[in-house]
């Protein structure tokens, strides 16, 4: 996929028609993936390039803030001391204003049409627990199925939570354990019998499915929609 820099919009030749190929050009390549619904990461560095013009227009003081895991101290300071010497210029500010107005609308579009995909995906993610589920449920299992395959991939999850403006978030990690096949004698229930006995790590794990009717790509789309989704299920549920 082709990247941009943090500050593509101010770096170089400050040129309204030259940023705005380069920015046509990113997001034809973003718009090709989402009309194959695949959504990551091309969403989430949609939305990174999209928050940084937002913040750059609006003169944040404190960016670091906003994108404490791309930029650097160094790169802050860059970009604030890039703000100061363009606002001198009135000529070249204006340029840049009109470079950053058109590839917010720009991006805004393209943001919407893979939120769109995200939402009927996540309308259509059936999440249920598998057998009793413990108390603690911070780390277990989920069962992943989409479309009309019997297929079932498995895999391992443990909740984090991480503060970020005095708030706090969680995020899931996972690993990929294997992936299983059902029928009528290998169920959800059996699967989990068989991570108990084969996995001692976890011997009364928190276990649950998700299904999918879509025939999506997994790792680009299914997957980090069903962990978002199922970290979400789990806040409510706690």
């Amino acid at each position: 996929m082709k990247q941009l820099s943090q500050t593509w919009f101010a770096e170089g030749y400050i040129d309204f028609e030259l940023k705005k190929y380069t920015l046509l050009a990113y997001l034809k390549e973003i718009n090709t993936y989402f009309n194959e619904n695949k959504l990551y990461p091309q969403l989430s560095d949609l939305v990174f390039h999209y928050n940084n013009l937002v913040a750059f227009r609006d003169n944040k003081k404190y960016l670091q803030e906003q994108f404490p895991k791309r930029f650097t101290g160094v790169q802050i300071e860059q970009l604030q001391l890039l703000y100061e010497q363009m606002i001198e210029d009135s000529d070249v500010m204006q340029e840049l204003e009109e470079i950053i107005h058109y590839s917010a609308d720009k991006m805004k579009t393209s943001i919407s049409s893979g939120a769109e995909i995200y939402e009927f995906v996540e309308e259509h993610l059936a999440i249920a627990p598998v057998g009793i589920i413990p108390l603690d449920t911070q780390e277990g299992y989920f069962f992943l199925t989409a479309g009309d395959s019997h297929h079932t991939r498995v895999y391992q999850y443990r909740l984090s939570i991480f503060e970020k403006h005095d708030e706090r978030y969680r995020s899931m990690k996972t690993a990929y354990i294997e992936e299983l096949r059902r029928s009528l004698f290998i169920t959800y229930e059996h699967m989990k019998y068989e991570l108990i006995k084969t996995r001692g790590d976890l011997p009364n794990p928190a276990v649950y499915r998700i299904e999918t009717g879509l025939a999506f790509p997994i790792d680009e789309t299914l997957l980090p929609i069903a962990k978002r989704s199922l970290v979400k299920f789990l806040t409510v549920a706690a």
